[in-house]
């Protein structure tokens, strides 16, 4: 299903961001199953109807989550990938903690950089948070690299942070605040 710019939340040169729909599960999956090499062994993203039903419900309902797909503008708003923020806290922490995952066909072509330095700007300004948190686990090059291209900074390791694959996997945390990203 081809996507108008006016469903964008926010555009840049090559990519637009918009939040999931229910209607993207058979285009998402799809992508999830094509790109399950390149996501082994650091993320698995739906790739059964059921399965995304479940999560992109979870992101378009729970308060505490937001779902941003990005969308390639030169071709018909074709899934690049995706970029949640998690475990959203109000009050006086307005942080967030990232999670994202690039497709295979769009892999290495800079999409998800340009989508990720939207996804910054959207949670500094209409959210309002003030910081944004990303885990990696420290052998996910591809990850850190996105991180560190957007501007965060390496803060600390946690070992044995999340449950993934079967096994208690180490992180890196990184992260970054409105004030850091004042004059870019």
């Amino acid at each position: 299903m081809p996507h108008t710019a006016s469903r964008y939340l926010a555009e840049g040169h090559r990519v637009g961001l918009r939040h999931f729909t229910h209607a993207d599960g058979a285009e998402f999956t799809a992508r999830a199953r094509e790109s399950k090499d390149l996501h082994h062994p650091w993320l698995f993203p739906p790739d059964s109807q059921g399965e995304y039903a479940a999560y992109a419900g979870r992101l378009i309902e729970d308060p505490t989550k937001a779902g941003f797909l990005v969308c390639e503008k030169e071709a018909d708003g074709a899934l690049a990938g995706f970029i949640n923020i998690n475990n959203i806290v109000e009050g006086g922490f307005l942080c967030g903690a990232l999670g994202y995952g690039a497709f295979a066909h769009a892999a290495g072509r800079g999409l998800m950089r340009e989508g990720l330095d939207l996804v910054v700007r959207y949670a500094f300004g209409p959210m309002r948070l003030h910081r944004l948190e990303i885990n990696v686990q420290p052998g996910n090059a591809a990850s850190i690299a996105l991180a560190r291209a957007c501007g965060f900074r390496l803060e600390g390791f946690s070992p044995k942070m999340l449950f993934i694959d079967g096994a208690w996997r180490d992180h890196q945390r990184w992260a970054l605040t409105s004030e850091m990203t004042k004059g870019r």
